[in-house]
C-alpha cells in the first residue's frame, strides 16, 4: 500500500484549508506530547499544538492511541501519514451470467467468485432442492423441468428477490447464474430495483452443448460433476455411485435449447448496453480471461467514477 510522510509546523495546522479525502485514513504523531494517534475513515480535521479536534464525521479508534517516547522529538513539527484506505469501495459488482445449459456457468462461476468474492445465486440449485425436498413448489417445478420447459416466474422470482436482499449479497455483491430466462424475469427484477453492471453471455454451439450434457454425471456423496469423456471419475468406486439427472437426455436437452434461444434475445434486449458475449467453446482460462479482462475493466470504471465524486 503507497504512503506519503507530510511534515508540518504545528502552528500552521490549526485548521486544512481543504478537506482530506473521504477514502484516507491517517496515523499522526504529536510532539511533545509524544503520542501516537490514528485516524480512520477520516474526511476532516484541525490540529493544534498537542491537540486533535474531530468533526463529527471522524471515526478515532481509542484502541489504537498509544504512547511512545522519541530520543530527539521536534517541538514544532508534526509528522502526518497518509496511508490510503479500502473503507469506502464504493457499490459492490453486481453481474449476470447466461448461456444455454451445459455453457459452462458453474465452471466460470467459480473462477468469478474465487477471485471477485462475489455471493453466487442458482436458482435452479435452489429449485432442485425444492424438488428435492418434495415441496408444493417443488412438485410444481419438477413437472416443467421434465418436459424440459421454463419454471413458471411466480415460483422463482420471489425466491431470487429474497436472496438478493441478504445482507452477504448486499455487502459483497452478487453473481447471478442463468437468471433472469426470459424478459418477464428480467422485467420483474428491474422492477424490484435489481440492476446488473454487468450481463455475460457464454455462447456455444449446440453440438458441442449436446455433448456436453449427455455425458455430465453428479457424484451424490461429494456433489462434485463429471463428464464421462472430458473429466472422467478418478476411481472405479466413484464412477459406480455416479448419477445422471433426469433432464440430461438428449431428448429433454433439445427441448431446453429451443425454449433458451426463444427466450435468449428478448432477455437481451433489456441488458444490451451491458451484454458482453464470450466464446464458450474455448478452454475454461480462455473464457475467464476475457471475463476477467472485462470484470477488471468495470472495477477501474467504478473506481474512477468513486474518485470523481470524492474529489
Amino acid at each position: 500500500m503507497a504512503c506519503s510522510s507530510l511534515n508540518f509546523p504545528v502552528s500552521l495546522l490549526s485548521k486544512p484549508k481543504s478537506p482530506t479525502s473521504a477514502s484516507a485514513a491517517a496515523a499522526a504523531t504529536i510532539s511533545p506530547s509524544s503520542m501516537s494517534v490514528k485516524l480512520q475513515d477520516t474526511s476532516q480535521f484541525s490540529i493544534s499544538r498537542g491537540q486533535i479536534s474531530l468533526w463529527p464525521s471522524v471515526h478515532c479508534d481509542e484502541s489504537l492511541i498509544r504512547r511512545r517516547s522519541h530520543k530527539s522529538p521536534s517541538p514544532n513539527a508534526l509528522s502526518l501519514l497518509v496511508v490510503a484506505s479500502t473503507a469506502n469501495k464504493g457499490e459492490p459488482l453486481k453481474i449476470m451470467i447466461s448461456g444455454a445449459p451445459a455453457s459452462g456457468k458453474g465452471t466460470q462461476c467459480e473462477l468469478i467468485t474465487k477471485k471477485y468474492e462475489l455471493v453466487h445465486i442458482a436458482p435452479g440449485d435452489l429449485l432442485r432442492a425444492e424438488v428435492a425436498a418434495g415441496t408444493e413448489n417443488g412438485r410444481c417445478a419438477k413437472e416443467y423441468m421434465e418436459n424440459g420447459q421454463l419454471v413458471p416466474d411466480e415460483i422463482v422470482v420471489m425466491m431470487v428477490k429474497d436472496r438478493l436482499l441478504q445482507s452477504d449479497a448486499q455487502e459483497k455483491g452478487w453473481l447471478l447464474d442463468g437468471y433472469p430466462r426470459s424478459s418477464s424475469q428480467a422485467t420483474v427484477l428491474k422492477e424490484f430495483g435489481f440492476q446488473p453492471d454487468l450481463f455475460i453471455l457464454l455462447e456455444v454451439s449446440e453440438e458441442i452443448l449436446v455433448e456436453r450434457v449427455v455425458g455430465r454425471r453428479l457424484d451424490p456423496v461429494t456433489g462434485r460433476i463429471y463428464h464421462l469423456k472430458y473429466s472422467p471419475p478418478e476411481t472405479e468406486e466413484i464412477a459406480a455411485r455416479l448419477t445422471q439427472r433426469f433432464d440430461d437426455t438428449e431428448e429433454k436437452v433439445k427441448l431446453r435449447l429451443c425454449t433458451h434461444h426463444q427466450n435468449v434475445e428478448a432477455v437481451l434486449s433489456l441488458y444490451e448496453d451491458i451484454t458482453v458475449k464470450v466464446n464458450g467453446s474455448a478452454s475454461k482460462h480462455v473464457v475467464f480471461a476475457q471475463i476477467d479482462s472485462t470484470m477488471t475493466k468495470l472495477l477501474k470504471q467504478k473506481e474512477d467514477a468513486l474518485g470523481s465524486v470524492a474529489a
